[in-house]
């Protein structure tokens, strides 16, 4: 015998078909579950897709789920809110990359890292730039978001070259930064200086800065989302694409007398003497991509996330967790640098500072929510 949810599922699996530009039909489909829940499915060969859910029909106000408990690509349980569901195709922008909804390992004990103990942990989809913010693209944002915007930054930003990562950038200016790029592209903006998120934060160093998570444009990633960005798909390795790194892999400072897994060779990269050697940094997609199409998750120049660090993983909770509440220790930094030894390259390791610090092996990149 069906229940009223179970029977409302069914009819709406046959409704929530959706067609690709191949004309293919990707269904959800419907099977019960034990303790009055219910299990929608669909092909795990739909990668992007993101799953929807509406209350009303009629006057739908269709909205991607962030909470829900994917058991694996194509698969999540309902606990038992009645809805209508569908998959929408996503469309992703120029620039950026899909990193997939799912449960990923956050942290490996790879080399005894005591903050970084392995968690299971939940990310809903969204979108990365595939390169770090360019000097390039810094510029042409801070000039008219100072001009025409209002913004005010504590520093201008420095760079290399037009095609190089963006660095000595504060984590205040990188979040400004972020609502003046949403706002030049006809997005709504992510940061406000206010908890009705009337206020767009765009001057001074604010600490209590508000998030509206389902706003359409960009912000900096979680310190979740960096990682599971990062890692590409793999799971317990040390970097995004194995256990070992050399200097043709990323843009690091060798030492592998130091490190057993560093194949060096010792010292800094040749990449990051081209156009000057402090910083020596290199220019952006200089090494190979990771699993999800984004190129220097590892060295480089470390990545602002938005979080504030703190221990365990799983804060506030292990779905889309967001950090540490209050500035127990500073902003979380990820990715490690051209200045820095391998260690700092590892998906796994985490390093924080005081937000209004900048310097030359600092930059980011955005994300924006689907």
């Amino acid at each position: 015998m069906k229940t009223k949810l179970q029977s409302l599922f069914i009819g709406l699996a046959v409704l929530a078909g959706v067609h690709s530009t191949k004309a293919q039909v990707t269904n959800l489909g419907i099977a019960p579950a034990p303790g009055r829940q219910s299990v929608l499915y669909w092909p795990v060969n739909s990668p992007n897709y993101v799953l929807q859910t509406t209350t009303n029909l009629a006057a739908p106000n269709w909205a991607t789920l962030r909470t829900a408990y994917p058991v694996n690509a194509g698969q999540v349980t309902n606990s038992g809110a009645s809805g209508f569901f569908r998959l929408q195709p996503v469309t992703v922008p120029a620039g950026m990359a899909l990193v997939p909804a799912g449960w990923f390992t956050m942290g490996d004990t790879l080399d005894g890292e005591s903050d970084a103990i392995p968690t299971n942990i939940f990310v809903s989809a969204f979108v990365m730039d595939v390169n770090l913010v360019t000097f390039s693209l810094w510029q042409t944002v801070y000039n008219a978001a100072t001009t025409f915007y209002g913004y005010s930054f504590d520093g201008p930003g420095g760079g290399k070259g037009t095609n190089y990562p963006v660095e000595t950038v504060n984590w205040y200016d990188c979040v400004k930064w972020c609502n003046a790029r949403s706002q030049l592209s006809g997005l709504t903006p992510c940061y406000y200086t206010d908890a009705n998120l009337t206020q767009v934060y765009k001057t001074g160093d604010v600490d209590a800065v508000y998030v509206n998570w389902t706003a359409s444009g960009y912000r900096l990633p979680t310190e979740a989302e960096w990682e599971k960005a990062a890692r590409g798909g793999l799971s317990g390795r040390r970097f995004p694409w194995g256990n070992i790194i050399d200097e043709n892999l990323a843009n690091y400072y060798g030492a592998n007398t130091s490190f057993s897994y560093d194949r060096g060779p010792n010292g800094y990269n040749s990449i990051g003497s081209i156009g000057g050697t402090s910083p020596a940094t290199s220019p952006v997609g200089s090494f190979d991509v990771n699993g999800y199409g984004l190129y220097d998750m590892a060295g480089n120049v470390f990545e602002w996330c938005g979080d504030w660090y703190g221990t365990p993983y799983g804060q506030p909770t292990i779905n889309n967790p967001t950090g540490a509440g209050s500035a127990s220790g500073g902003r979380v930094l990820r990715g490690g640098l051209w200045s820095g030894v391998a260690v700092y390259s590892r998906c796994a390791c985490r390093n924080y500072v005081n937000p209004d610090v900048a310097n030359y092996a600092f930059g980011f990149r955005c994300v924006r929510g689907l």
